[in-house]
């Protein structure tokens, strides 16, 4: 099973004025995770999006938040490929603190033309890539689409 895992401390800009982390920032966040886990697989965004033209926007994405994080505290987000599909990725991402979970997020990205916007379908190198880490999620089978 492929676990990308990347730690992020919460900062202040993160939280809202009581110190708790406010929810947009940890969207922020997440989007700073996805953008490292392309480098991790070998397809980092100034390449995907500049070279090759394709960009690889959220279509989906279902959050939820179990326990506040804390402005200082470290965060660890954990990201999993569930399945790949023809122009999809589904993703998991399990957010945990030092005493436990903080928030899951289920978020499916889209690859996407650049020049006309339109859904592509992945290029074999990059599903080649992807298909690499799937693993399978609670409930959920890992499949090739």
């Amino acid at each position: 099973m492929t676990v990308f895992s990347f730690d992020r401390e919460l900062r202040f800009g993160d939280c809202d004025p009581s110190g708790i982390a406010y929810f947009p920032s940890y969207l922020n966040i997440l989007n700073g995770v996805v953008e490292d886990f392309w480098v991790k697989v070998g397809f980092p965004w100034p390449e995907l999006i500049t070279i090759r033209k394709i960009g690889t926007p959220t279509v989906h994405l279902a959050c939820d938040f179990s326990r506040p994080s804390m402005f200082g505290d470290l965060l660890t987000f954990n990201l999993r490929i569930i399945k790949v599909g023809g122009s999809s990725l589904h993703l998991d991402h399990v957010i945990s603190g030092a005493n436990g979970p903080r928030w899951r997020a289920r978020q499916i990205l889209a690859a996407t033309s650049l020049v006309d916007h339109h859904a592509i379908p992945w290029p074999d190198d990059i599903r080649a890539a992807l298909m690499a880490h799937v693993t399978a999620g609670e409930g959920t089978e890992a499949t090739p689409a």
